[in-house]
């Protein structure tokens, strides 16, 4: 047999790599995902978005709290705060990305060597939710954003003509 057909053996007797479950992805995005945890499942440790799912998740915490115990500067905290629900939303949003791909789609590019993958209901359920809860985060924070910005002009308006 020429050198360059040859497989080596480690190699012939090697298992393929496990398929990835589109349940657990999506699963994992909809309860976790802030942390970034379906990132971490789905690339493992070395998949930089994971970790900036982690870094805006914990920055989101320390911004949170900080305006509760009035510590820090408000900017700060705010924005602290914003790339916290950034992280938040954005785990909701991939759990419907993830949700929606289709199975063909999901087994071409996390499962393919693994049994085919047929969505169930579980996966719709999970998809609903998301879209539900995350549609209703987004407004809430916008609407709290909103309310606080007026609220700081007409302070600050009322600052003025003292």
């Amino acid at each position: 047999m020429p050198a360059a057909t040859q497989v080596p053996a480690a190699a012939a007797t090697a298992k393929p790599l496990p398929g990835k479950s589109k349940l657990i992805t999506v699963a994992l995005a909809f309860l976790f995902g802030s942390v970034g945890l379906h990132r971490f499942y789905l690339g493992g440790w070395r998949d930089k978005f994971a970790w900036l799912h982690l870094l805006a998740a914990l920055a989101g915490v320390v911004g949170v709290l900080s305006m509760q115990t009035g510590a820090g500067e408000p900017a700060l905290n705010w924005s602290f705060a914003v790339a916290g629900g950034a992280s938040v939303i954005g785990a909701f949003l991939s759990a419907i990305v993830y949700g929606l791909r289709p199975d063909d789609k999901w087994d071409a590019r996390f499962n393919p060597h693994g049994k085919p993958t047929r969505s169930g209901w579980p996966v719709v359920i999970l998809v609903i939710l998301s879209l539900l809860i995350g549609t209703g985060l987004l407004m809430a924070g916008l609407a709290i954003s909103f309310q606080t910005f007026f609220e700081s002009q007409v302070e600050a308006a009322r600052a003025l003509s003292q």
